[in-house]
C-alpha cells in the first residue's frame, strides 16, 4: 500500500513537472510558439510596410506568416474581422472615411483618437502609434513650373486655374475630397483642362510638360525622385493619413510584445523616409522585401 501511494505521489509530481515546462515553453516571450499572420493592401508602400512589421516581427522570435497583396480596403478590413489576418497597415483618414463612414476632419489628433476609439468599440481591433507620415491626397508641380506660375499652395493654384492643366485620376473628380471638394473650399474655379489618364502615367504627364499639375500622395517615391513640389493644402481640406499597424486585440492581449516591436518601426517613417523607400521598388524596380529589410537594418531593427 505504501508502495502504491510513493507511486502515485511520483506521478502527480512528475504530472506537474510536464505541466510546468510545458506552459513555460508556451509563456516563452509569448513569440516562440505564436504565428502572427501580417496583411497587407495591393498597392507598393503597402508591400513595404507589410514586409517592414514581419521582418521586425521576425527578429523579435516571432513566427510570422505573410499574407500579403489582399486588395483594397474593405478586403484587408474583412481579413481582420473574420480571424484571416493579425494586422495590417492602415491609413487614419481610410479608416475614418472609407471604414468607419465619418465625416472629413482635417485634425490628425482628432481622427487619431475617433478611429482608435470606434475601431476598439465596434470592431475589438486595436490602432498602435501613428507615424509622423502622412500619405494624404496632394497636389504636386514640377519646380518650373512651381517657379512659372508663382503656385505654392493650393490658393495659388486655384486662382490660376484657368491657365493650368490638371492631370489625375477619373475618380478624383467625383470623390468628397477630390475636385469637388477642393472647389468647395477653395472656390469654384474652372481649369484649363482636367486629364483623366491612369494613376501610373500621371507623373510621367507632368514631367512631359503634358500636364502643370497632378494629383498626389503624400508619400509617392516619384515626388523625391522629381523633386516636385507639394502644394501646401492651406485651408486644410484632404484629412490626414498616417499609417499605424491595426491588429485583433486578442492577439495583441497574449502577445503585447507586438506593441513595442512595431511601435519602434513606425518611429522611423517620415514622408520622406517613404518616398525614398516607395521609389526604390517602383521606380528602381527592387524588391519590398529586400527594401524593407535594408532599411530595417540601418535603423538598428533587425539584425
Amino acid at each position: 500500500m505504501k508502495r502504491q501511494k510513493n507511486i502515485g505521489w511520483r506521478t502527480a509530481i512528475l504530472g506537474v513537472l510536464l505541466l510546468s515546462l510545458v506552459l513555460s515553453a508556451c509563456s516563452g516571450g509569448g513569440a516562440v510558439q505564436t504565428t502572427i499572420r501580417v496583411g497587407s493592401k495591393d498597392f507598393t508602400e503597402q508591400f513595404i510596410l507589410g514586409e517592414m512589421y514581419a521582418l521586425a516581427l521576425e527578429n523579435a522570435g516571432f513566427k510570422v506568416e505573410r499574407k500579403l497583396n489582399l486588395g483594397g480596403t474593405p478586403v484587408a478590413q474583412q481579413a481582420l474581422e473574420s480571424n484571416e489576418i493579425d494586422l495590417y497597415p492602415e491609413y487614419t483618414g481610410t479608416g475614418l472615411l472609407t471604414v468607419l463612414k465619418q465625416p472629413v476632419n482635417s485634425d490628425p489628433q482628432a481622427v487619431y483618437d475617433t478611429v482608435a476609439k470606434m475601431y476598439l468599440d465596434t470592431y475589438n481591433l486595436v490602432w498602435l502609434e501613428p507615424s509622423q507620415m502622412n500619405n494624404t491626397q496632394a497636389l504636386a508641380m514640377t519646380q518650373e513650373g512651381s517657379e512659372k506660375f508663382g503656385i505654392k499652395t493650393i490658393s495659388d493654384m486655384a486662382a490660376k486655374a484657368s491657365e493650368l492643366v490638371m492631370a489625375g485620376p477619373p475618380e478624383f473628380q467625383e470623390r468628397e475630397d477630390g475636385l469637388p471638394g477642393v472647389k468647395k473650399v477653395y472656390g469654384d474655379f474652372t481649369l484649363k483642362e482636367y486629364k483623366a489618364i491612369d494613376p501610373g502615367l500621371r507623373y510621367q504627364a507632368l514631367v512631359d510638360g503634358q500636364a502643370d499639375v497632378v494629383v498626389a500622395f503624400g508619400t509617392d517615391g516619384e515626388i523625391a525622385a522629381y523633386n516636385l513640389v507639394l502644394l501646401q493644402d492651406d485651408k486644410g481640406l484632404f484629412p490626414p493619413y498616417q499609417v499605424a499597424p491595426v491588429v485583433r486585440k486578442d492577439v495583441l492581449d497574449a502577445n503585447p510584445k507586438i506593441r513595442d516591436v512595431l511601435n519602434g518601426v513606425t518611429a522611423t517613417l517620415t514622408n520622406e523616409v517613404m518616398q525614398k523607400l516607395n521609389y526604390a521598388v517602383s521606380g528602381e524596380q527592387r524588391e519590398p522585401a529586400d527594401v524593407a529589410r535594408e532599411f530595417l537594418q540601418q535603423q538598428g531593427l533587425t539584425k
